[in-house]
């Protein structure tokens, strides 16, 4: 069940996110009047308490976030609404030093892109870029080399999926194949980077793209998401549903959902807690400051 914490210090969506040490971080988005924000705020659980840190060096929304030895990687995001002037930046943040650094860009500007950190390199995956199709591009980086490398790429392109890393391997599911929220996919692939290759795994329970997602406790957390059917119940709303994947029986089941629909928003996990920030009630533009906090206990 979700319970509400102290909200972030400004209504937001399409955000980045992330946990290092005992913080959660979002990064990026879109607030009313500001179609590509620099804000950067740090979320402490045990004071329950927001401060504003160094702002990104140009405003993204859309970004692709991942937490690696302590560091803070954003790739790729959009400068303008609709997915709009994709970005092929790349920083790393120093929550101690309180310090972002320009890395090497990615090959092609990008947003939305599905970003995780696993056996020390950073994986970038898919995205849409600045023709407005989505790919299928898979870039890893390797930050004690600085160097990038490719790496088989999805099975099918796509944007705003969810990705975790779960037994060493990259899942990634749901997103949408075109811009709006009605062309969403409830794919559900898996790399191993063992192997260099993708396998099909369980699909969501429906198609969404847009959600919140993160690993809790062995299984992989996807909450809300956009858009319901339009000729379904509910047609053409956000998705209120909280979904766990288990490795061990392969499947997916339903949690106790959302106080409310959503999508754009961001999720971290911190000693068995996934916190869910900010986000978007309806399909479409919308802004939030909520945090929620969610847990199997």
């Amino acid at each position: 069940m979700a319970v509400g914490k102290a909200p972030l210090p400004q209504a937001m969506d399409e955000i980045g996110g992330s946990a290092v040490d005992g913080k959660v971080y979002v990064v990026g988005g879109q607030t009313e009047g500001d179609d590509h924000s620099a804000l950067v705020a740090e979320y402490d659980p045990a004071t329950n308490t927001w401060r504003r840190r160094a702002p990104l060096p140009e405003g993204l929304s859309h970004p692709g976030v991942a937490a690696l030895d302590g560091k803070i990687y954003v790739f790729g995001g959009f400068l303008a609404a609709r997915h709009q002037n994709a970005r092929d930046d790349a920083f790393v943040y120093d929550p101690i030093a309180d310090r972002w650094t320009a890395l090497p860009k990615l090959s092609s500007p990008r947003g939305s892109v599905a970003v995780a950190a696993l056996e020390g390199k950073v994986h970038i995956i898919g995205g849409r870029g600045l023709d407005n199709a989505t790919v299928t591009a898979h870039e890893v980086f390797d930050p004690v080399t600085a160097r990038w490398s490719t790496a088989a790429p999805l099975p099918s392109a796509r944007d705003h999926a969810g990705i975790a890393v779960l037994e060493g391997k990259i899942h990634v599911f749901g997103g949408r194949t075109r811009d709006g929220g009605f062309f969403s996919i409830a794919d559900h692939d898996v790399y191993d980077p063992q192997g260099d290759r993708w396998t099909r795994a369980a699909p969501l329970p429906a198609a969404r793209s847009s959600g919140a997602y993160a690993v809790l406790d062995g299984k992989i957390l996807y909450a809300g998401g956009e858009c319901r059917p339009k000729d379904g119940p509910h047609g053409g709303e956000t998705f209120d549903d909280v979904a766990a994947y288990d490795p061990g029986t392969e499947r997916w089941t339903m949690l106790a959902p959302l106080p409310s629909g959503r999508h754009a928003f961001a999720a971290a996990t911190l000693d068995h807690v996934t916190y869910l920030a900010a986000g978007a009630a309806i399909c479409g533009d919308a802004y939030s400051a909520d945090l929620l906090a969610f847990s199997f206990r």
